[in-house]
């Protein structure tokens, strides 16, 4: 018979695993065939997910500058730069590559190589992004950028 301590562990670790999958099924899309898709939306949030990567640069680069740092805040913005990459990384990953963009038969050479080129495109911003977690190096918020309006040209013909 089960002392009341290992009920209590049994129990909580099941409401943690319950947490976690209900945690799991509501952070990404859905992933069935809803046909529920703003891509204008994703867009647009994955344009303030890099603005707001470039803003924690800015940040930590200026509070890591100053005589007497706040550390805090700094590790605040590090927090934040990678909260919002790893946003960016769902958005590229979840949304766009496993659910929009369709493989092509490599025998319609037109379909395939849009396909090809959006997957590269979305592959090179996943690259881009490590390196914003990695750095504060402005050069790749730049790229993002610049690689975000490529995909959207891309993803729109």
């Amino acid at each position: 018979m089960k002392t009341l301590k290992e009920n209590k562990t049994l129990a909580g670790l099941v409401i943690l695993l319950i947490a976690v999958v209900a945690v799991t099924f509501a952070y990404s899309h859905c992933q069935i065939p809803c046909g529920i898709y703003d891509d204008k939306a994703r867009l647009d949030s994955m344009v303030e997910e890099i603005t707001t990567i470039e803003k924690a640069m800015k940040e930590i680069t200026a509070l890591s500058a100053e005589a007497k740092p706040n550390m805090n805040q700094i590790v605040r913005w590090v927090n934040t730069k990678e909260e919002h990459a790893g946003e960016l990384d769902h958005t590229v990953t979840f949304y766009f590559m496993a659910q929009r963009i369709k493989p092509a038969e490599k025998t319609n050479t037109a379909s395939y190589e849009k396909y090809i080129k959006q997957l590269t495109l979305l592959h090179e911003m996943l690259l881009s992004s490590m390196k914003c977690k990695q750095t504060t190096d402005l050069a790749n918020v730049e790229k993002l950028r610049t690689l975000l309006k490529e995909f959207q040209a891309a993803y729109s013909n």
